[in-house]
């Protein structure tokens, strides 16, 4: 066969089995379509041309009896209806399972647009038309006496007035360059800052303001904790105690006391100092321990050993001899008649009995 011709015999087998493989598919179609098939089967199906019911449409299953329409009126007004959202019967009308939802395209993201607002040009403070340079006397203290103010500066006018707190001075116009001012006492009669500027009448021209400072004067720093009284007052003594020292100072009338404060009045209560460079009265009241303490204070302050020694007071009689603060013990003390209680409010002093005229020994030329 030509069919075979120049075919190995493998390639000869490989044809056969297709062809016999092929034949087999084709019985196999013929089988399955019923060409082969032998007998056929007929049905034969009869119509009837009126239809009969099998049951009566009313009638019902013995023992069942339909409820009547008041009854079911009845049920549907006394049953609750009971709505439970968290129970789901069944799916959700026309939601369908299998459609997945896709979102539409993303808008393009437009960013809400910021208007800056364009920066104003900051207007220049203008240049003051009175300048101040420097002030003489800088700074006073408090309590001073009225005092002379100068004001050295530039582009000072005749119509240039100084205001001292807001209150206007009694001005000298010196040149351009200076003004004169008085500032009464009643104005520095408190410490701390004062405004100083330089002003038109009008308003219309000023300077920058500065501030002048007004401070407390130096006052004693030491406590005035008693005094020996003299006859007649004479070189009346007082005493003196300055923070850490242990010994009090003892001063008179017009001595200085801690270099600065001179003494001008001492009395029982109270001792009046004076400034020897300012000027200023300070009044120092007597120290007053509270009772059971010593005169000296706190400790640290007071006397050797302590501040011990007991409070020295001409009142008492001196039955058991005191210590005087600043006197040694061996001056013999000027004791009155009476024994020195000269206390309103203690006993009358002893006085010694009278003698008789006969006893008295005196020459009186009487018997």
């Amino acid at each position: 066969m030509k069919l075979f011709e120049g075919k190995s015999a493998n390639e000869r087998n490989k044809i056969i089995a297709a062809a016999v493989l092929g034949i087999l598919s084709l019985g196999s179609l013929l089988i399955a379509s019923g060409i082969f098939s032998r007998s056929s089967t007929t049905v034969a199906v009869a119509v009837s041309p009126t239809a009969k019911p099998t049951a009566s449409p009313n009638s019902a299953p013995e023992g069942i009896k339909m409820p009547s329409k008041s009854e079911q009126d009845f049920e549907y007004t006394t049953v609750p209806v009971v709505y439970d959202p968290m129970q789901h019967g069944g799916p959700e009308p026309g939601r369908n399972i299998f459609a997945f939802y896709e979102p539409p395209p993303p808008t393009p993201y437009v960013p809400t647009p910021t208007i800056t607002p364009t920066p104003k040009t900051p207007t220049p403070t203008p240049t003051p038309p009175y300048e101040i340079k420097g002030v003489e006397p800088d700074g006073v203290y408090a309590g001073s006496k009225s005092f002379r103010i100068e004001i050295s500066g530039d582009k000072f006018d005749t119509d240039a007035r100084v205001y001292f707190s807001q209150v206007e001075l009694p001005t000298t116009y010196a040149g351009p360059n200076r003004l004169i001012a008085e500032v009464p006492a009643g104005l520095i009669a408190g410490e701390g800052s004062r405004q100083l500027i330089v002003q038109s009448a009008d308003g219309t021209k000023y300077s920058l303001q500065r501030m002048y400072n007004v401070q407390a004067p130096p006052k004693p720093q030491f406590q005035y904790i008693g005094m020996i009284a003299r006859k007649r007052f004479n070189n009346d003594t007082a005493y003196f105690l300055a923070q850490g020292q242990q010994t009090p100072t003892a001063a008179r009338l017009n001595d200085v006391v801690g270099g600065r404060f001179r003494l001008i009045s001492v009395s029982a209560e109270e001792t009046v100092l004076e400034d020897v460079n300012l000027g200023f009265k300070h009044k120092l009241a007597l120290y007053r321990p509270a009772p059971g303490t010593s005169t000296a204070g706190p400790p640290g302050r007071g006397f050797p050993g302590g501040g011990n020694f007991p409070q020295y007071s001409p009142n008492l009689i001196p039955s058991v001899p005191q210590a005087i603060p600043g006197i040694p013990e061996n001056i013999p003390r000027y004791v009155p008649p009476g024994g020195g209680n000269t206390n309103s409010n203690s006993a009358q002093p002893q006085r010694p009995p009278k003698k008789d005229d006969d006893d008295d020994g005196d020459d009186d030329g009487k018997p």
